[in-house]
């Protein structure tokens, strides 16, 4: 796999659109960089026992649409999915609003379902493309983004997984809500992935020289 270049791109872009360089998809709609290692001293904050069962009873069991069937996440138990969780938005996009879903440490928006699980296994280096995404209060949340089919990624499901930040964090994205919402709801998640710890950040091409 090729090494992901280092570039600054608009942070709107749609995928398959000509602002997006490449075949399509949500290559590079923001920050490129490669993830690899760097320290951070960001201190963890913890959920309690109660916010985890709050978290159960209200996004699980609340929603009058049918929930979305989810697989918890390996290591959703981790306190602090509960406020991960709790402090996703009700709405990634006007016609994305929350549902409810089968699984602990999970939820997911519109239909067919973004996904998100809180507690999948931490990435470690990799030759996959990483983005970053910088929100209005300042904080960047690193994000390796993989396409299903990197052939025909119009045609592709999205995976976003958080980088250098435990507990991780994955959104997957259907092909069909790809083709129609710009990469930008990843901004509406900052505030959320703020409650997991950041450890190490993704590098661009000339810091890993």
């Amino acid at each position: 796999m090729p090494t992901p270049r280092t570039s600054s791109v608009p942070g709107n872009v749609t995928p398959g659109t000509s602002g997006a360089p490449g075949r399509g998809g949500y290559r590079g709609a923001v920050s490129t960089r490669s993830p690899q290692s760097r320290p951070d001293a960001r201190v963890r904050r913890a959920a309690t026992a109660g916010a985890s069962a709050l978290v159960v009873g209200v996004l699980v069991g609340s929603c009058a649409s049918p929930a979305v069937s989810v697989t918890p996440a390996p290591h959703a138990t981790d306190p602090a999915c509960a406020q991960v969780v709790l402090a996703t938005p009700d709405e990634i996009a006007d016609d994305l609003s929350r549902r409810a879903v089968t699984a602990q440490a999970a939820t997911a928006w519109g239909d067919p379902a973004v996904v998100l699980r809180c507690g999948v296994e931490p990435l470690g280096p990799t030759t996959d493309r990483c983005v970053s995404v910088e929100s209005a209060d300042g904080s960047t949340v690193d994000w390796v983004v993989v396409a299903s089919d990197p052939d025909h990624e119009d045609s592709s499901d999205w995976t976003f997984t958080t980088y250098g930040r435990v507990p991780a964090v994955q959104v997957t994205v259907p092909a069909e809500i790809a083709r129609t919402h710009p990469s930008s709801f990843l901004d509406r998640l900052a505030p959320a992935i703020g409650h997991t710890t950041k450890e190490r950040e993704c590098l661009g091409l000339d810091e890993t020289s």
